[in-house]
């Protein structure tokens, strides 16, 4: 069960990893939008679709991956004081009931909307450049496959923790700093400790 879990949790990360570039390649066609339209004076028809279309394809695409690292947000002023088989409890309740009934609302919906889009060879209205914007709507299924598959990957973890009555490592990746921060100051507290008792 483990191997599935990391498997589905690396194909999001890869996914996830992937489309991160997007904020890169949105951030320079933002720069040279600014810098052509106010140094000069020669604004492109095409940078407003260029950057929603990047930033919208990030959100698609790596929302799954950011529900393999546990990093979307939840109110836990509760649910950290909980057990850990209190909180598998909670979340297999929670994903059965309530995401993936949505989830695969969003995959049917989504795949209607995407597929007639692409059917049309669906263009941006916003510019005359006329930037096609199929391919963004066809992210949205596919976006939200992964999640399904990804809220697989989250029941498994929770059916683990009732199993054996704690949470399964996640694969490490990109953390924030915060968390560097809290790690450490606990690794010091602990050596200070351990040389106070000795």
């Amino acid at each position: 069960m483990q191997r599935l879990i990391f498997a589905i949790d690396r194909l999001n990360k890869t996914i996830g990893h992937a489309f991160a570039w997007c904020i890169i390649i949105a951030t320079f066609g933002t720069c040279y939008e600014v810098f052509v339209r106010y140094v000069l004076d020669d604004p492109t028809s095409w940078a407003f679709d260029m950057s929603y279309l990047m930033y919208a394809a990030v959100f698609y695409m790596a929302g799954a991956y950011t529900l393999s690292r546990g990093g979307h947000v939840r109110a836990d002023m509760f649910y950290r004081l909980w057990s850990e088989r209190t909180q598998a409890s909670v979340e297999l309740v929670l994903y059965v009931l309530f995401f993936f009934p949505g989830i695969l609302a969003l995959v049917v919906a989504g795949w209607g909307y995407g597929t007639e889009s692409l059917r049309l060879r669906e263009v941006s209205v916003n510019s005359p450049a006329g930037v096609p914007i199929w391919p963004l709507k066809m992210m949205i299924p596919i976006g939200a496959a992964l999640m399904a598959l990804q809220g697989f990957a989250e029941v498994l973890r929770c059916v683990q923790c009732l199993r054996d009555g704690r949470w399964t490592e996640r694969l490490h990746d990109v953390e924030e700093l915060e968390k560097q921060i809290l790690a450490e100051h606990a690794r010091k507290a602990a050596a200070q400790t351990a040389q106070g008792a000795v």
